[in-house]
């Protein structure tokens, strides 16, 4: 007998972690599961974990900087970036990598259904996902200075020294979960109504 490769959500949804359809995708599954995920494993200073969905505001944030005048759309795929680990949990880089290839593979397949739920291409086009890979990295650098210990060399060192100016009035927040979890929500419908 094969193991269960489904997971039961809060909506109802019965999501196929092998073959996930856009169709078993809904933005408040989401939402709960990034608001309760702590990025850094948990390694962070403060009275709250620093949240998956917390990091993913962030990163929207820091793309729409870099790229005045983006579309919505390209804007709600920097917000998803980290979606299917509302599933799959947030696994820091070293895990990644002992895990293999197999957890790239079910990541793409998760994200490919989730872009697809909400009107993205399965496959978002190459010059996007590097602008959301590097505000994914400014936000990473940010962590990991303000609440996560590192010292800024170090940062420098892994995830790349912002350009000067950069970091200007963005904050770190840690907040509680339900919080974070509306505001996760409630981006997500204003930008899909932009895409409108």
């Amino acid at each position: 007998m094969a193991g269960r490769a489904w997971q039961r959500m809060l909506s109802g949804r019965r999501l196929d972690l092998l073959d996930p359809t856009p169709m078993d995708i809904e933005v408040e599954d989401i939402a709960h599961g990034l608001a309760f995920v702590a990025r850094w494993n948990g390694q962070t200073r403060g009275d709250w974990p620093y949240s998956v969905a917390e990091h993913s505001l962030l990163v929207e944030e820091i793309f729409a900087r870099a790229s005045p005048g983006i579309a919505a759309r390209w804007r709600l795929a920097a917000l998803l970036h980290d979606a299917p680990e509302y599933v799959i949990g947030d696994m820091i880089s070293p895990v990644k990598a002992a895990v293999g290839p197999g957890y790239g593979a079910l990541d793409e397949r998760l994200s490919a259904a989730i872009h697809l739920r909400f009107g993205l291409p399965a496959v978002l086009p190459a010059p996007i996902k590097k602008a959301i890979k590097a505000a994914d990295k400014i936000s990473a650098w940010l962590e990991a200075v303000r609440i996560a210990g590192f010292r800024e060399g170090e940062a420098d060192k892994l995830f790349g020294k912002p350009a000067p100016g950069v970091a200007q009035g963005l904050e770190i927040r840690l907040r509680p979960p339900a919080e974070v979890r509306a505001d996760y929500v409630a981006r997500v419908h204003a930008l899909l109504a932009d895409c409108g």
